[in-house]
């Protein structure tokens, strides 16, 4: 599924996987933040959020890890790449 759909319809949460530092600098509105480092002892918090997940972080490599670690763990995601990106998505969405 796209990202916009995913948006579109209100469906998934947008998840951002950098540091806490990078987050509080700047994010998604809506956005969690779960540091890549901490997804592993974080599952059940994880699997908790509403699905599909929209990965998101600096440049799209750490939200490419997480999709691909949480894909394997049953966790319906997309890798949304650039927080940026993702914020612009959301904002086109938003104002269609």
């Amino acid at each position: 599924m796209r990202i916009e759909t995913i948006i579109k319809e209100g469906k998934g949460t947008i998840v951002d996987v950098r540091t806490p530092g990078e987050f509080f600098g700047g994010n998604v509105k809506g956005s969690i933040n779960i540091p890549l480092q901490e997804i592993p002892e974080r599952m059940d918090e994880i699997k908790a959020l509403n699905q599909p997940l929209i990965l998101c972080c600096a440049s799209g490599n750490r939200s490419g890890n997480a999709q691909g670690y949480l894909s394997s763990n049953g966790i319906d995601c997309v890798n949304g790449g650039p927080w940026f990106e993702v914020e612009y998505v959301q904002s086109k969405v938003v104002q269609a």
